[in-house]
């Protein structure tokens, strides 16, 4: 930790220290997300995800080969821990729901969502915006196909609703979802996470 207070400075690694960081599905973007937030000293990040990796995983999400077959939960708990070992993992292996979301999150300082299916996702933000009122959320719309990368934007959407990605591409209307563009919007979110404990508001 002192390599990072020395990198930061005393008070913003105590902001990001103190943070609890949410990341809601543990894919393309949530794993990515939670990686870059780990690497720069998050003091706790709850990770949340019901699937296991799969080997058409591989290409955009970071696991391994040797840990197909296991809970997404696990599996980036244990590689988060090799990268930064002083920050706290807890894991949820369950699906979110409207029924468990306000349980789930009510730790959380900011709420990251990384679902891939446009029903989750709504259901998030909805439920985050009108049951969460402590919370910022950190949500991101459009990342796939072969575009040019700097279509990746982060635009404020409220007041604590930040948005990441195109808002246009479509999965089903590309060639899907490539790793560079979709690191890039994790990275966004990550960056806006930051952005957010520093006080810097306004992207």
């Amino acid at each position: 930790m002192d390599a990072l207070v020395a990198r930061h400075g005393t008070e913003l690694q105590r902001r990001f220290s103190e943070a609890t960081v949410a990341v809601c599905g543990l894919g393309g973007l949530g794993s990515n997300i939670a990686i870059a937030l780990a690497r720069v000293g998050i003091g706790k990040l709850l990770l949340i995800d019901f699937d296991k990796v799969d080997i058409t995983n591989l290409h955009r999400q970071q696991y391994k080969a040797s840990q197909i077959g296991r809970y997404k939960t696990d599996a980036l708990a244990e590689n988060l821990f090799e990268i930064a070992p002083y920050t706290e993992i807890k894991t949820v292996t369950a699906r979110l729901s409207e029924d468990n979301l306000t349980t789930l999150l009510s730790d959380a300082d900011i709420i990251c969502e990384a679902f891939d299916n446009a029903e989750a996702k709504a259901m998030l933000v909805n439920g985050v915006l009108e049951q969460l009122p402590g919370c910022f959320l950190v949500a991101a719309s459009g990342m796939a196909g072969m575009d040019n990368p700097n279509t990746i934007k982060t635009r404020k959407i409220g007041k604590r609703f930040y948005l990441c990605g195109d808002e246009v591409s479509d999965v089903a209307d590309t060639i899907g979802l490539v790793a560079p563009r979709v690191m890039l919007c994790a990275a966004h979110q990550a960056q806006t996470v930051l952005q957010i404990l520093a006080g810097e508001y306004e992207v």
